[in-house]
């Protein structure tokens, strides 16, 4: 039996054991609350400094704001369900969620690569690094990224239209992912197969493709820095950045493989869950506790926040 789109389909259950499921509940509810507060706090630390007022930080903004966006379009749907004991999410409900994590998913993927190119015109090409990395280029580069990852998630999206689903309508995940529910169609779905893994190489590939030739430019040009704290000072600046990148990949390439060889659906979730909940939480961690200047425009703002109260 076919249904073609007005229907529900059923998220996965965390537990079946009703004792563990307010633990559960507060664990994720503690997870987004920390993501919210630790990468808005980022966000006003860099706008109350007028020192941090450069492309480095602000790319550093976006990625903050783009990682509470990106675990907003997650965790309160799964919250909501737990609360309610109730895993169905609706069609256009779930359209709307694969859409919004394709759209910040793929966002997150091309800022850690304009932060990579911002590093490598910071230290290989110094004296050009204002006039390259100047306001209209900075905001140029996260409009246009937005734009790509917006339309390429409603390319998606309308590919979805086009399936057709079966009455087996339970996503082995706690959240809308376009892979698992491509594997519930009962149509045809090798031409929307191929696509993703197109898509994958051109929005995957080519970012950390960019990532990649930064950073050999970057150890090509420390390299020659004679002195040994030129070379930590000129490293230290990409530390947290090339952090970020590790943990961001490293748990993608988790759920391409766990997708890919095993059928555990247990996996599969503990995968989704490194991938789209652990690195927005650990980002602001990342870059406050490796950061100097991010550290000390923090300290700023909340002794400011505590003389207000």
């Amino acid at each position: 039996m076919e249904i073609r789109n007005q229907t529900e389909f059923l998220l996965l259950r965390l537990t079946a054991d009703p004792a563990l499921q307010p633990l559960i509940f507060s664990l994720f509810l503690s997870i987004y609350l920390v993501t919210i507060l630790g990468n808005l706090l980022i966000i006003l630390a860099v706008s109350s400094d007028s020192h941090l007022h450069t492309p480095m930080y602000f790319f550093l903004c976006s990625l903050s704001l783009n990682d509470i966006c990106f675990s907003t379009s997650t965790i309160p749907k799964m919250l909501l369900n737990i609360q309610t004991q109730d895993q169905s999410i609706a069609y256009t409900g779930c359209l709307s969620q694969v859409c919004f994590v394709i759209i910040f998913a793929v966002l997150e993927n091309f800022l850690l690569a304009i932060m990579a190119y911002d590093r490598y015109v910071a230290i290989c090409h110094p004296l050009s690094y204002t006039t390259i990395m100047n306001l209209c280029l900075c905001v140029l580069l996260v409009l246009t990224s937005l734009s790509i990852s917006t339309v390429d998630a409603l390319f998606d999206t309308l590919m979805i239209l086009r399936l057709s689903f079966c009455t087996d309508l339970e996503i082995p995940t706690f959240f809308c992912e376009l892979p698992q529910l491509i594997k519930l169609a009962c149509s045809d779905t090798h031409f929307e197969n191929i696509l993703i893994y197109v898509e994958t190489c051109i929005f995957g590939g080519l970012p950390l493709s960019g990532i990649i030739f930064s950073y050999i430019h970057i150890v090509c040009s420390i390299s020659r820095i004679p002195t040994s704290e030129g070379k930590h000072k000129a490293f230290s600046t990409c530390g947290s950045h090339l952090f970020v990148v590790s943990l961001f990949y490293g748990t993608a390439f988790a759920v391409y493989i766990s997708s890919a060889v095993t059928d555990s659906s247990w996996r599969t979730v503990v995968a989704s869950v490194m991938y789209t909940v652990v690195p927005p939480m650990l980002n602001p961690f990342i870059y406050s506790l490796r950061n100097r200047d991010v550290k000390e425009a923090l300290r700023k703002l909340i002794s400011r926040l505590t003389s207000l109260l």
